[in-house]
């Protein structure tokens, strides 16, 4: 009743939006409104969490004509109602005070929680037609917010892109379900699990939810629409965006590839993990040379979906290999890990629209000396950034560590493809992450240390009450997620239980507060013990210094390469900082050039310094596919300048086609 009455809440809320879009006080009673609808969302997840049959499927009138529509609760919906709305509840409290400095509020107040409402109506879907409906309405909430400000060149070309990776999603999830629901056509999510497949259809399957959802979460090559359309929309909409529908999509893939279909072959496992390092490394190479922040944090979402998928791939690859309990760890490290990336993503965006509202840039290059004049949004910036980074003791560490100790175990699966495969999906996970660390030392070193590098960054302000709060909220789950998380595991076991027919608690062999998922002699880590040892020997420094140091202040100027001068040029640029990165990698990769312009003798010019780099993803795939369909349709085109004789011409040959295509089924 309570997940009822919150959804039916949300679109009552839309129309309130566009009765009453003209009024300033509007927008802040449809943002308050979508805060208490995620909160009681909140509530029902965790009130259905742990249960071990989930709630009865509900029946409502409504549907196709054959099919009424389906809606249930079980244990995986209830973990992702949390991962969605624990997110959902801060990006509304701080669009209360966000909204207020859009440009173009009133194209995005009504569908704001049109796409709430779709999201949630997604996990709650029992069956493949309210799926499916579900996941239009999130998709098309959130592309018409990617065009609010859609004067702007680059926004119209992010909402095209990301309407036709949606649509091309959505065209691979339809025959999914059809594979699925089989000849009896029953599409409810019960009738597909008592259905076998056969192994071709099987394999199709698994093909088309990789390309439906890897679409919508981001996988390589897929991902193409998460750098244009993440930074064309709001900030508090690219935070659920990047944070929570990416979620969305994962948890497409979970639901058919552990419960609908539940019977996927090692290879498939072993495909994915490949995918998700090649993903991971990627994302990460995309995002340290990026000088946006927004462009930045999305790319750095293509990563982690990446170690997510790892996880679930590991996961598929050890059921299937009959190592249930390892498969259960694998896909804890994996649901662990969205739930981390939904918490400190949502974080780091809000922090990215908190910048722009203060400064009104995005570029790196742009900003500096934040801290100072922004220090609420510049201590949570930074607890997120320690957390994506996969720093101790914050969450983004453990579930990474528990990524690795069951990858450390992918080589007891007796297959040549994985004892091989598994040490290098390790070496890039390990890339990944020390290039993530690499990436946000730049983004935050860049943005806030340092002096301001334009007029802007000199006269920022710290933001909003409930824009500086909703951030706090966020920084302290990060580190609440890192200290407890024997307490997070003990929850996830129980909803990968009916999974993968396993209930492994990763604590079992020393107990709380010890993660020991392999053994009680080596790989164990305690976030509780390490935060209390570090809080122990900060006390002990203080007294110490306190005890035999002096109080004397002394005060001296900042060290400057050698000269006095407050020249903000001097400092390290965001571009300088990745220079080493983008001549490693960058340069056979992304195909990245420098040229020197450097003026004539008596030209007073500045010399520039220029870098020219490809994707080569967009550049190698997307351009192609491109000119192909555009060759085809000059093709097509060409149809509608026919003459009368050569369409009736046309008919006549169509209907011989048709006439021998039923004879030879008759024959047959």
């Amino acid at each position: 009743m309570l997940i009822a009455a919150a959804l039916l809440a949300l679109p009552l809320l839309s129309l309130f939006a566009i009765v009453t879009g003209r009024k300033d006080w509007s927008h802040g009673v449809v943002y308050a409104g979508a805060f208490l609808s995620s909160v009681a969302l909140i509530s029902a997840g965790l009130e259905h969490l742990g249960g071990h049959n989930g709630a009865p499927s509900v029946v409502l009138p409504f549907g196709l004509p054959w099919l009424h529509a389906h809606f249930r609760v079980d244990n995986l919906s209830a973990l992702f109602l949390l991962i969605i709305n624990v997110p959902a509840a801060a990006a509304s409290a701080f669009g209360v005070g966000y909204s207020d400095h859009l440009p173009e509020r009133r194209r995005v107040t009504p569908f704001y929680p049109m796409f709430l409402f779709g999201m949630n109506s997604v996990l709650v879907a029992d069956d493949a037609f309210m799926f499916l409906v579900a996941w239009e309405f999130m998709s098309l909430a959130s592309w018409l917010m990617v065009l609010a400000d859609h004067e702007k060149a680059e926004n119209r070309r992010a909402g095209m892109v990301y309407l036709t990776m949606a649509t091309f999603g959505t065209f691979c999830l339809l025959p999914c379900f059809g594979l699925m629901a089989g000849h009896g056509g029953d599409y409810t999510f019960a009738a597909m699990r008592a259905h076998e497949l056969s192994p071709w259809a099987g394999s199709l399957v698994v093909l088309l939810v990789l390309l439906g959802a890897g679409s919508k979460a981001g996988l390589i090559p897929l991902h193409a629409w998460l750098p244009l359309a993440h930074p064309a929309a709001p900030s508090h909409v690219s935070a659920l965006m990047s944070g929570v529908m990416t979620k969305v999509a994962l948890y497409g893939l979970i639901r058919v590839l552990f419960d609908l279909h539940g019977d996927v072959g090692w290879q498939w496992g072993a495909t994915m993990m490949v995918v998700g390092g090649i993903t991971a490394v990627m994302g990460v190479l995309y995002a340290v040379l990026q000088d946006d922040i927004k462009k930045l944090l999305a790319y750095s979402t293509v990563e982690n979906i990446g170690v997510a998928v790892i996880g679930l791939g590991l996961a598929i690859a050890f059921k299937a290999a009959g190592t249930r309990e390892l498969a259960a760890l694998a896909l804890v490290a994996g649901l662990y890990h969205m739930l981390n990336h939904a918490i400190f993503k949502t974080l780091l965006f809000l922090g990215a629209g908190a910048v722009i509202t203060a400064t009104g840039e995005r570029s790196l290059g742009a900003l500096g000396g934040l801290l100072k004049r922004m220090p609420w949004t510049g201590a949570t910036f930074l607890v997120g950034a320690a957390a994506i980074s996969a720093l101790p003791p914050l969450n983004g560490f453990v579930s990474e560590w528990l990524v690795l100790q069951a990858l450390f175990k992918g080589p007891e699966i007796p297959h040549w493809a994985m004892k091989f495969g598994v040490p290098v999906v390790c070496a890039f996970l390990a890339l990944a992450a020390a290039l993530a660390a690499t990436c946000f030392v730049r983004a935050f070193g860049i943005a806030f240390l340092g002096r301001p590098r334009s007029a802007a960054a000199a006269e920022a302000g710290e933001v909003s009450f409930g824009m500086r709060w909703s951030m706090v909220a966020l920084a302290a789950l990060c580190v609440i997620l890192g200290v407890i998380p024997v307490t997070v595991t003990d929850h996830l076991s129980a909803v990968v239980q009916p999974l993968t027919g396993v209930q492994f608690a990763v604590s079992s062999d020393l107990g709380w507060p010890f993660l020991s998922p392999v053994s009680n002699t080596r790989g164990s880590y305690s976030g509780t013990v390490l935060v209390m040892v570090g809080l122990a020997l900060f006390g002990f420094a203080i007294l110490l210094v306190h005890r035999f140091g002096t109080i004397a202040m002394r005060a001296a100027p900042a060290w400057d390469c050698g000269h006095n001068e407050d020249i903000p040029n001097s400092q390290y640029t965001g571009q300088s900082f990745s220079q080493p990165l983008r001549r490693s990698f960058a340069h056979t990769i992304f195909r990245a050039r420098e040229t020197v312009v450097m003026p004539e003798p008596g030209d007073d010019s500045p010399a520039r310094h220029q870098v020219h780099m490809i994707d080569p993803i967009w550049v190698g795939l997307y351009e192609r596919l491109g000119r192909i369909v555009g060759a085809i349709a000059d093709q097509v085109n060409r149809l509608q300048y026919l003459t009368v004789r050569r369409y009736l011409l046309m008919m006549f040959c169509t209907l011989v086609f048709m006439l021998l295509v039923v004879a030879v089924r008759q024959q047959q």
